[in-house]
């Protein structure tokens, strides 16, 4: 298991970013989904929209006080570096959900899907394109789970 890009997202990350931060669509967004049964990532990274990914041999975490958290334009910062002829995305701050309880049918969570969601006020699964997807290995007890983004690298980068 590792971190990588779907195959959906190759080449078209900067895209996607540009109409997230607000510059295209209004009701655009990155959405955090993690999955408690998930694939081999050969297999997850062919999936082209999170109703395919969720419809196949993976499962989305259902714990209580698990939610999908959608990040605006600010909690993001997406940079592109002509002098040194790269480009990264940085999730601006850790994210957090309080209080998760061990009482999903799966247990342990295991990867950290970021996604692209169009229109987040009428879009469904099927509108929702996989970006990256990052090892997450957690088994909610109750408490606060945090993801860790590195701020200093970002979620993605080309070179």
């Amino acid at each position: 298991m590792a971190n990588g890009v779907f195959n959906i997202a190759r080449g078209k990350i900067g895209y996607y970013l540009d109409d997230a931060m607000g510059l295209a669509a209004a009701n655009s967004r990155l959405t955090i989904v993690v999955l408690s049964l998930v694939e081999a990532d050969d297999t997850l990274n062919n999936y082209d929209d999170l109703a395919a990914l969720l419809g196949g041999s993976n499962a989305e975490a259902d714990a209580t006080n698990y939610a999908r958290i959608e990040l605006a334009a600010a909690a993001v910062t997406y940079t592109v570096d002509d002098s040194g002829n790269t480009a990264k995305v940085v999730i601006d701050s850790d994210q957090t959900w309080t209080s998760v309880a061990n009482d999903d049918a799966n247990g342990a969570w295991d990867k950290l899907i970021v996604c692209w969601d169009g229109d987040n006020a009428a879009g469904t699964d099927a509108n929702i394109v996989p970006l990256t997807y990052h090892d997450f290995s957690v088994t909610p007890n109750g408490g606060n789970i945090t993801a860790d983004f590195d701020q200093t690298n970002g979620i993605w980068g080309s070179s």
